[in-house]
């Protein structure tokens, strides 16, 4: 089985319920697929059996010393990426597109296309089974490229040992999200009870439905507004779509986190503990 458990918005605790989901697994392969902020294995500390690099494309880069500073790049460069100061022609890295038209028309061959090669893909075990995650470096672009690497490596872990697919999506319903969860058993958004959290919960489901995905709802921190964590409920119900759990809010989760642990490893007899528990036997039935 794999599921994805993603939100319409950051800042909902979609990541922390996904590590407590992982820890009450037997054994299962995690995939953060939040190439853009990966933070799951800060908590989990894997090993690291594998790295591979991925290019995300490309950017242009001026010798110096050949250019003549003729200025032709800075009139066909249609992202102003280029400049001339003090006589020099500047290329602004993270204005680059790397279209290559500069590469092109440049007389004397002055600027070269090189690969964008910093952002990588890490693959190891860490103490609830194997772990997958792709971390998009700074400025480099094609996150669902990355996001599809990673669950091919995740899908192939999981058919070399038997296991079951957990995944942690990015926010939002960008191509990211998309490469996500296409093709997935089962799709959880974690929601919270704000104008924003129902909003993007709405436009999240928007994307499911239109994939035709089984997908659940968590009300995480249903608490801090229970007037609109009812609205939220009353939409999911006139839309057919489970709840799975709601989730109150608890410090619980914050000092775990801090001491590198899951909610569920921290505190496991905790009332929030077992409010999670349940919300995952729902979801693995």
């Amino acid at each position: 089985m794999e599921i994805a458990v993603i939100s319409g918005k950051g800042g909902t605790g979609k990541s922390s319920l996904t590590a407590a989901f992982a820890s009450l697994s037997e054994k299962v392969v995690l995939a953060d697929c939040d190439v853009d902020a990966a933070n799951l294995y800060i908590l989990f500390n894997p090993s690291l059996e594998e790295e591979e690099v991925f290019v995300t494309g490309q950017k242009a880069v001026i010798d110096e010393d050949v250019c003549t500073s003729c200025g032709l790049c800075i009139d066909y460069c249609r992202f102003d990426a280029i400049c001339e100061k003090d006589g020099r022609v500047m290329i602004f890295e993270t204005a680059c597109d790397g279209c290559g038209l500069c590469n092109r028309v440049c007389p004397s061959e002055a600027i070269k296309m090189v690969d964008e090669d910093k952002s990588k893909m890490y693959s190891g075990s860490f103490r609830h089974g194997e772990m997958v995650y792709g971390r998009l470096a700074p400025g480099e672009e094609n996150s669902g490229k990355l996001v599809n690497l990673v669950r091919a490596k995740a899908k192939k872990i999981a058919s070399d040992y038997q296991l079951d697919i957990l995944i942690d999506g990015p926010p939002g319903i960008s191509c990211a999200t998309i490469s996500s969860i296409t093709g997935v058993d089962k799709v959880i958004i974690v929601t919270e009870p704000s104008i924003s959290g129902l909003h993007d919960m709405k436009r999240a489901l928007e994307i499911t439905d239109h994939f035709g995905l089984d997908t659940s709802v968590i009300i995480n921190k249903y608490d801090i507004n229970e007037c609109l964590s009812t609205e939220i409920e009353d939409f999911c119900r006139t839309r057919d779509i489970p709840i799975v759990g709601k989730i109150p809010f608890n410090r619980l989760i914050v000092n775990a986190m801090v001491n590198c642990k899951t909610v569920i490893e921290w505190a496991p007899d905790a009332d929030l503990s077992h409010i999670i528990k349940e919300c995952f036997q729902k979801i693995s039935s």
